[in-house]
């Protein structure tokens, strides 16, 4: 289903009208930006727009969660693919939580601190780890989902017969019957961060299966992907069915829950891919990928952060949809707004940009393209 992302990179990277100065792929960082964005407008439309758990039947929302964070995985995975391969185990980890660890160490920190600030009241000493545990996983489950992937595969890839045991891992962990905490998440998540790495080794062979069978198989995800939205209902999100099957109704959720996202997928990573060759010179998609898509762990932090403190706001509950709309469209540029501003900020900062961004301050030498950033 990635096949198109293999093609169209291949002659993008060799154009330099769509490539950075140090050879990076700017489609992969549109397409990117592009999905942060959607990430903010789902997380507004659940905040903002819903406060009453109406979200769950928007078809905005819907549209939007049967593959934003799919394929922002399986992305992740495909450009993890090479350091997951030239890396030994302790550099890769330690990269890695250099990368996505240590920045949200820092935004938990400051959203805690603004909590206990405007918020402060006495509770037991295990209550408040409880609530600082639960923000740091909940706020911030795709940085750990991230992280946790990208270990298991790293070890995956020590063995013989890699494809083979990473697809078999991919399977016995999104079935696998763990609940606690995030574990959902990442057993969802998981199988497409495989799904990206296995493309990125077989480029070739997806490149030209692609060229032969495009067409159908487009038409064909395009017909699964409207069909699963058709029938996708509050009890196929992973959040309520937590990818659990014990009967024949959970089975059916969980199925189309996997087989709509990467349909879905399939088909928002080729419109993407296609909005960037169209428009690639455009001042609006060179700022998609250049300023947004490169800034994607910093603006998901900033975003986290944001919603997490909006759970303890008591929004005007008589608003009527116009105000809401408009509260959303200022909340969702201010947020965009103060990542660029943060970014610009330390970025040129030793030590403070590895913290803030997870990223080393900018210089003239090349640096390798990170999972997310």
């Amino acid at each position: 289903m990635f096949g198109r992302l293999q093609r169209v990179t291949g002659i993008m990277a060799r154009s330099s009208r769509t490539t950075g100065a140090s050879g990076r792929d700017l489609s992969l960082d549109f397409a990117k930006g592009a999905l942060i964005v959607l990430v903010i407008v789902g997380h507004l439309i659940q905040y903002v727009i819903y406060r009453d758990g109406g979200f769950w039947y928007s078809p905005y929302y819907k549209a939007i969660y049967m593959f934003h964070m799919p394929l922002f995985m399986a992305i992740s995975g495909y450009l993890s693919s090479r350091s997951l391969l030239q890396k030994s185990f302790t550099q890769a980890a330690i990269a890695r939580a250099t990368q996505l660890l240590l920045p949200m160490l820092f935004w938990w920190a400051l959203m805690e601190t603004a909590k206990s600030a405007a918020l402060w009241r006495a509770t037991s000493l295990t209550t408040g780890l409880l609530e600082f545990v639960d923000d740091l996983a909940g706020t911030y489950w795709f940085i750990w989902a991230t992280f946790v992937s990208y270990l298991l595969i790293k070890i995956l890839t020590r063995l013989s017969h890699r494809s083979l045991v990473i697809s078999g891992s991919a399977i016995l962990i999104a079935l696998a019957p763990l609940t606690f905490s995030i574990s959902p998440l990442i057993r969802f998540t998981y199988p497409f961060f495989c799904l990206g790495f296995l493309f990125a080794q077989s480029n070739e062979r997806w490149t030209t299966t692609s060229r032969c069978q495009k067409p159908l198989l487009i038409l064909f995800l395009s017909v699964l992907t409207c069909v699963c939205f058709l029938a996708w209902g509050k009890d196929t999100y992973v959040y309520n069915n937590l990818g659990l099957i014990y009967d024949f109704r959970s089975a059916k959720n969980v199925l189309l829950m996997f087989v709509g996202a990467a349909a879905a997928s399939a088909i928002a990573i080729e419109l993407l891919l296609q909005c960037w060759r169209f428009s690639h010179s455009t001042r609006i998609a060179r700022f998609i990928a250049m300023e947004l898509g490169q800034t994607t762990l910093l603006l998901y932090l900033v975003q986290g952060t944001v919603f997490r403190l909006m759970d303890f706001i008591q929004l005007g509950e008589l608003w009527d949809l116009t105000t809401r709309l408009i509260i959303a469209g200022l909340l969702g540029a201010a947020i965009v707004a103060i990542a660029l501003v943060v970014r610009s900020t330390v970025r040129g900062v030793p030590y403070l940009s590895q913290l803030v961004l997870g990223m080393p301050p900018r210089s003239g030498l090349p640096r390798a393209k990170p999972a997310m950033n």
